[in-house]
């Protein structure tokens, strides 16, 4: 009988610890239904109430917590500032892809016709080396072109 009460003051003990300090960090804009004074005061005149009080209505609800877009960077996501969530329902994001499309479009057509160009230059000098070597001379295989 000892042991158990002395359980139960552990872990009343425990809860009181959890709860002060969960009042403590938690920032005063998101405690809800009385200012963060009054939830320590409560935990600390009526423990076990106050504990199972700030449990259940004074600290943040998770649910906020898990609204919040992952996506979002945490300095984006505040109030008044405007954010599409989703990447369709942004003009500029989209805009901004339109012209990164078109600009990779130009390139890949640039990089095209400067290699066919490469190509047409390397068949016209090989046409030419060929006729060089058709105009020559049988006798003259060892004297370099004019």
């Amino acid at each position: 009988m000892l042991y158990a009460r002395g359980l139960l003051v552990l872990v009343e003990l425990f809860l009181v610890v959890y709860c002060v300090l969960s009042i403590i960090t938690t920032p005063p804009e998101r405690v809800r239904n009385l200012p963060k004074l009054g939830w320590l005061l409560l935990v600390l005149v009526l423990p076990i109430i106050g504990c199972i009080a700030w449990l259940v209505a004074g600290r943040p609800d998770d649910r906020e917590t898990r609204r919040s877009d992952p996506r979002i960077p945490p300095a984006y996501d505040r109030p008044g500032r405007a954010t599409a969530l989703d990447p369709d329902d942004d003009a500029a994001f989209l805009r901004s892809l339109h012209e990164r499309a078109e600009q990779q479009r130009r390139a890949e057509r640039e990089r095209r016709q400067a290699a066919l160009e490469e190509q047409e230059r390397r068949r016209a000098l090989e046409r030419e080396q060929r006729r060089g070597v058709a105009d020559r001379p049988a006798g003259d295989e060892g004297t370099p072109a004019p």
